[in-house]
C-alpha cells in the first residue's frame, strides 16, 4: 500500500535538481517509515511513487536502494519493496550501540561544559514542552532527536552522529509505536533536564549515567510494545 503524501512535500521534490530528487524522496519516505505511516509490510509501488512526487522512477529507485541498506524495506526481485517488519534483535542491538556512543557523548560534553550548550539544550527542552502542551507527537519526538544532536554537536561530533542515522531509524519506529505509553512524556523531559544539569555542573560521571537511563526506557518497554503488535514485528 502506497500513501498520499502532502501537496507540500511533493512540490519540494520537484524544486530539488536530479541529482538530489533520490536524497528528498529518500527522506520522505525515511520520515514516513519512522513515523509509521507507511506500516511494517507495507507494499511500495515505485510507479506510484514516481508519480505522487512528479519524477521518474530512477529516484525513487535509488531511494529504494538506501532505505534498503539501512534495514526500513526489503527489496524482493519480481515481487517489490516492502517495508521491513521490526526486528527485536536489530532494535536491541541499535540500542546497545547507541548507549554506548551517547554516553561517551554526554561525558565529553560535561568535561567541556560550555555554556552556550546547555542554553541551547534548556531551549529545545522548553520547545519539547510547548510540544507536550499542544500534543504534537511528531513535533515532540523531532526536538528529542535536535537535543541529542545538540549534545554531540556541542563536542564536534557531528560526523559520529550521522553514523547513528541507522540505529536510530530502528529504534525511532519503535518509539512512535508506543509513544506516549512506554515512558511517559513527563519522564522524558525530566530526563533530559537531568541530563542538561549534570553537562552544565560539569558532572562527567552524572552525565553518562543520566544519559543511560534516558535510553534505557525503550529496552524495558520492547517486549510489551512487540507482544501488542505481533503483526509487526519478527524474531
Amino acid at each position: 500500500m502506497t500513501m498520499a503524501f502532502p501537496d507540500e512535500a511533493v512540490a519540494a521534490v520537484a524544486n530539488f535538481r536530479q541529482g538530489s530528487m533520490s536524497s528528498r524522496v529518500h527522506d520522505l519516505l525515511r520520515e514516513a517509515i519512522i513515523q509509521l505511516r507507511l506500516r511494517p509490510g507495507n507494499l511500495l509501488s515505485e510507479t506510484e511513487l514516481a508519480r505522487q512526487f512528479g519524477v521518474s522512477r530512477q529516484p525513487v529507485r535509488e531511494a529504494f536502494i538506501k532505505l534498503a541498506e539501512a534495514g526500513l524495506v526489503e527489496i524482493r526481485p519480481q515481487r517489490g519493496t516492502f517495508v521491513q517488519l521490526i526486528s527485536r534483535r536489530e532494535v536491541e542491538n541499535a540500542r546497545f550501540i547507541r548507549e554506548a556512543i551517547e554516553a561517551a557523548f554526554a561525558r565529553k560534553a560535561a568535561e567541556a561544559a560550555a555554556p552556550g550548550t546547555t542554553a541551547l539544550l534548556r531551549q529545545i527542552i522548553d520547545r519539547q514542552e510547548a510540544a507536550r502542551q499542544a500534543d504534537d507527537t511528531v513535533e515532540f519526538l523531532r526536538q528529542d532527536e535536535e537535543l541529542h544532536r545538540a549534545i554531540a554537536a556541542s563536542i564536534g561530533c557531528e560526523s559520529a552522529w550521522k553514523l547513528l542515522e541507522t540505529l536510530r531509524a530502528q529504534m525511532d519506529r519503535v518509539r512512535f509505536l508506543s509513544f506516549p505509553a512506554a515512558t511517559p512524556i513527563d519522564v522524558m523531559i525530566d530526563q533530559h533536564r537531568t541530563i542538561t544539569d549534570a553537562i552544565e555542573a560539569g558532572d562527567p560521571d552524572a552525565a553518562e549515567r543520566a544519559m543511560r537511563t534516558h535510553l534505557g526506557e525503550l529496552l524495558k518497554s520492547l517486549p510489551r510494545i512487540a507482544e501488542a503488535h505481533p503483526d509487526l514485528f519478527v524474531d
